[in-house]
């Protein structure tokens, strides 16, 4: 499964079902462009069993703003859009695992 950006309209019809792994990020975050290939790689080994969504903080304050972010990077675990895991700051690959798979 590809990596999704969602905006402020898309973010409810993105994470409304499945467990899906939130990335709220921006450009100029250090962190953020550290996690990014992480992330890639966890999509390519959780194929169809975990949806992995982007959002730019900086475009998307509403979702942002909904959610309570204050730092990024962080990351939101959503079982059928509901929030049940949370990480903050930048997370190797086993340790994102580990956080998925206790909800799949």
């Amino acid at each position: 499964m590809a990596i999704t950006h969602a905006t402020d309209q898309s973010f409810t019809n993105e994470t409304e079902s499945g467990t899906v792994l939130v990335d709220f990020w921006a450009t100029w975050c250090g962190p953020c462009k550290m996690i990014a290939p992480v992330l890639e790689e966890l999509d390519a080994d959780m194929g169809d069993k975990v949806k992995i969504v982007k959002v730019d903080v900086d475009e998307n304050q509403e979702t942002a703003g909904k959610f309570g972010i204050m730092s990024i990077p962080t990351l939101l675990v959503l079982k059928d859009g509901e929030v049940v895991d949370k990480a903050v700051g930048y997370q190797p690959k086993e340790a994102l695992a580990e956080l998925l798979n206790k909800h799949v």
